[in-house]
């Protein structure tokens, strides 16, 4: 059974139909053979498992990772590739980036400080008070925006803070944030700031949704739970800030149900799409989405600490004139120097008057060196689509789901069928291909965590975990093939299997 009719089957809502060879090495080769994008795999730089050798636990901090670092005891296949499943931390270096991250050095290097204003000759890039936008032009597609809707700044949780003091704008009567049960840290505090920055109580401002009681894993919140505390509370809300796809359990949420109900009930939107962008489609234009943030080190794979990404929906990014005055017009935001207007902006006014479109809300002149970097990493994007990894994906974490099935299969014939005991791991990632990405968490039985790092960390596979028991298996469809999934489970498998 082929990869288009497995797709196809996954797509119409069926059970995921793998033969019973899919459990050989050779079956996932022939998956990649067929698979979409499978060439782009090439556009990446893979740690080896010499490379890491360096690396050891004492190097690592407690509870970021899986990736501990690799026995001083290799020897051979000390040159193979590892098996990369942590993209959705800090995805792989692509090539093409040294290229762009040369050609802005040349450029500082040649012309100075005329590279403001002009490109250098014969590079690629253009001048840098246009870096911005012209990176922003390329990111726009990927999270479904125009591209004024979309600026380049700063890093995720700097922007959450930028644009909740734009757009949660308390009353008396409505000032709560909605939110789920588990957000990152940084979201936590963002909200919780902005909530004691304007005199409130977070303990009566915080609606923190709770997963379904009898949901799968005890992590999983359904959409009728979401839009149940929407109704719930949206006489009182001001704002509803979810995650597009929860980092723990690895849970995508339904992002269009969601935003047009919040919508209909008066609350501003925002997403968190730190773990979504360049993942999973969005279309935060046309859901009418008020804003959302992201991060560019991990699936669009910018490096570590990249620049963050941010949108601003078009009818809040105009700027009019008051017909007396003169004054523009636009939508409240802190102000910075960046966000005028670059017809205006070496004028030096008093007056501010921004930019159109969400590059308005910039402050501060952004590195160039650090959009270089990411204006290559976004070089691979325009060779595919994430309509077209998505298709990829979805093939992928169902074979990885499919050969975990079958490791707890096993186990429970070697128990004899009996169901004695808790099984080895539990994946707490929701099964429906739709409501989840490239992200399947497995939650391992107490006292499994250190003995399966081991064990990956001896045969080169870098994978996330999150403490105390969950190892989060991230197979990144743009560099990642079924023979990597097929390698990492199959470790799994003689891990817990014995």
């Amino acid at each position: 059974m082929g990869f288009d009719t497995i797709l196809q089957t996954i797509q119409k809502g069926g059970s995921v139909p793998f033969p019973a060879e899919a459990n050989e090495l050779e079956y996932a080769r022939s998956l990649d053979a067929e698979s979409p994008v499978q060439q782009l795999r090439d556009e990446f730089i893979f740690p080896t498992k010499r490379s890491l050798r360096s690396v050891t636990k004492k190097n690592t901090p407690n509870g970021t990772n899986g990736t501990n670092g690799l026995t001083n005891g290799l020897s051979a296949g000390d040159d193979e590739q590892v098996v990369y499943f942590c993209g959705n931390s800090l995805g792989l270096q692509p090539k093409c980036m040294r290229a762009s991250i040369d050609a802005q050095l040349q450029a500082w290097a040649s012309i100075g400080v005329y590279g403001h204003f002009n490109a250098a000759p014969e590079s690629p890039l253009p001048p840098w008070q246009d870096m911005a936008a012209a990176v922003s032009t390329k990111m726009a597609p990927i999270v479904g925006a125009k591209p004024s809707e979309v600026v380049v700044m700063n890093t995720l949780t700097v922007n959450l803070q930028l644009l909740m003091a734009s757009f949660y704008r308390p009353t008396e009567k409505r000032h709560k944030v909605i939110l789920e049960w588990r957000p990152f840290p940084s979201d936590y505090y963002a909200i919780e700031s902005h909530i004691r920055w304007q005199g409130l109580d977070p303990a009566k401002s915080m609606v923190e949704i709770a997963p379904d009681a009898d949901g799968p894993g005890g992590h999983y919140i359904s959409t009728a739970s979401v839009l149940a505390a929407i109704d719930a509370h949206a006489d009182e809300a001001a704002l509803l800030l979810l995650p597009g796809l929860q980092y723990y359990s690895g849970q995508l949420f339904d992002i269009p149900t969601i935003t047009a109900h919040a919508r209909a009930r008066g609350l501003v939107v925002g997403w968190d799409l730190a773990h979504a962008a360049g993942n999973v489609p969005v279309a935060l234009h046309d859901l009418e989405v008020d804003f959302a943030v992201w991060c560019t080190y991990k699936y669009l794979n910018a490096g570590p600490g990249s620049m963050g990404g941010a949108f601003v929906h078009e009818k809040h990014g105009g700027v009019s004139f008051d017909a007396t005055t003169k004054l523009p017009q636009f939508h409240r935001r802190l102000q910075g120097w960046y966000g005028t207007d670059k017809s205006v902006r070496f004028n030096m006014a008093k007056t501010f008057q921004p930019t159109v479109g969400a590059q308005g809300f910039q402050l501060s002149n952004p590195s160039a060196i650090d959009l270089a970097a990411l204006n290559g990493a976004l070089e691979v994007y325009t060779k595919t689509s994430v309509e077209e990894l998505r298709r990829k994906s979805v093939v992928l974490t169902g074979y990885a789901q499919w050969l975990l099935d079958g490791i707890l299969r096993d186990e429970e014939e070697k128990k004899g069928g009996e169901g004695k005991g808790e099984p080895a791991f539990t994946v707490i990632t929701p099964r429906n291909p739709a409501e989840r990405g490239a992200q399947l968490s497995v939650l391992l039985r107490a006292g499994l965590l250190e003995k399966v790092s081991g064990q990956f960390e001896e045969a080169g596979i870098v994978c996330d975990q999150r403490k105390p028991d969950v190892i989060r298996i991230a197979p990144v469809p743009i560099y990642n093939s079924f023979e990597d999934v097929w390698r990492c489970v199959d470790v799994l498998r003689r891990t817990v299997l014995g």
